[in-house]
Parts: C-alpha cells; sequence; structure tokens
C-alpha cells in the first residue's frame, strides 16, 4: 500500500477540520503545519485559494471558484475514498476536478457537457501529444508499445468525440483535463 502523505489542512469550522482529521489519519496521513505534499482546504463562503501555497492545493467546496485555479476541486460532501485518491493524485502532480462539482469557469462553454474522465495514463499520452510527440515517441517516454499508445489514442478518441491528434489536444485543454 501506498505510505501516507503530509497534509496541511485549513479549514474554519472546527466540527469539519475534526472530522476531515479523523478521514486523513484513518487514510494513513499526517497532519502538519508546515512542509505539506499537499495542503487541503475546506471552504464553506466563497473559494479562495491560500495566498503562497507551499505545496499543491486541493479545494473541498460547493461555491464558484474566483482567480487562479487549485490542483484539484472536489464538492465538500466528497467521500472519505474520494478524497484519499484524489489527495494522491495531486500530490503526483495530476489535476483533479469533479464533474459537475464546478461551475463553468472559463474552461468551456455554457450548456456544454463537463469534459469527460480520462484515467491517469491516457492524460499523460494526450499531454504527450500536445507536445508535438509521435506516437513512437511517446512509447519510447512512457516504456510502452506503439501499439499501446494507438489503442489510448483511440480511447482518447472516443472520449474526446475528436478525429484527429490535434482535436483531441484542442478538446482536451478547452475542457480542461490537460495542461500544456
Amino acid at each position: 500500500m501506498n505510505s501516507g502523505l503530509r497534509i496541511l489542512l485549513r479549514t474554519d469550522d472546527s466540527a469539519r477540520r475534526q472530522g476531515l482529521a479523523g478521514i486523513l489519519e484513518a487514510a494513513g496521513h499526517a497532519l502538519v503545519s508546515e512542509a505539506p505534499d499537499v495542503v487541503l482546504c475546506d471552504s464553506a463562503r466563497d473559494a479562495e485559494l491560500p495566498g503562497e501555497a507551499e505545496a499543491p492545493v486541493l479545494l473541498l467546496t460547493d461555491r464558484p471558484l474566483r482567480g487562479e485555479r487549485p490542483a484539484g476541486v472536489l464538492p465538500r460532501t466528497v467521500a472519505a475514498e474520494q478524497l484519499d485518491a484524489a489527495l494522491r493524485a495531486v500530490a503526483a502532480g495530476l489535476l483533479v476536478r469533479a464533474p459537475g462539482s464546478v461551475p463553468t469557469d472559463g474552461f468551456r462553454a455554457a450548456g456544454e457537457d463537463a469534459p469527460p474522465l480520462l484515467t491517469p495514463r491516457e492524460a499523460e499520452i494526450l499531454t504527450l501529444v500536445g507536445e508535438g510527440m509521435s506516437n513512437k515517441a511517446v512509447a519510447r517516454a512512457l516504456g510502452i508499445s506503439v501499439h499501446t499508445v494507438k489503442f489510448h489514442l483511440e480511447a482518447l478518441f472516443a472520449k474526446l468525440d475528436a478525429t484527429s491528434r490535434a482535436e483531441a489536444v484542442a478538446k482536451g485543454l478547452r475542457g480542461g483535463v490537460i495542461e500544456l
């Protein structure tokens, strides 16, 4: 099993702090006051990120975001297992978004559906394709076969409703599922 993370917990509600602390400790994470792997912010009011965060931020909120985007955004009603997975993903450098948890905020036009969830490998391949890599270069970089890259690209095209690599990357960027 993965080792626990060092979590800096920020919340103004003492009852929420106690509940979240219990969830985090049960998942094997340690609460710290400095040098965290992830900053977990719980916000009942307008979602506002801490000024200079010392680590990636996972924000629990049910309100629209203002300004800068955190590495992760989930609703405050997130299940313990989802919270643990999101913390680990954010610590690994991935972006975490729950479909429908954040209102339209510039990533997509009003009325457009939420972007599809990609597997970590699909997001990794789409990012490398967006950086201009060929299938062969992606395969070499990830230590997988060209056939496996093509398999993932076909899945990406289907999920993103894209017909080309360029269209898939553009939709991934617009939908916020990857960043270059």
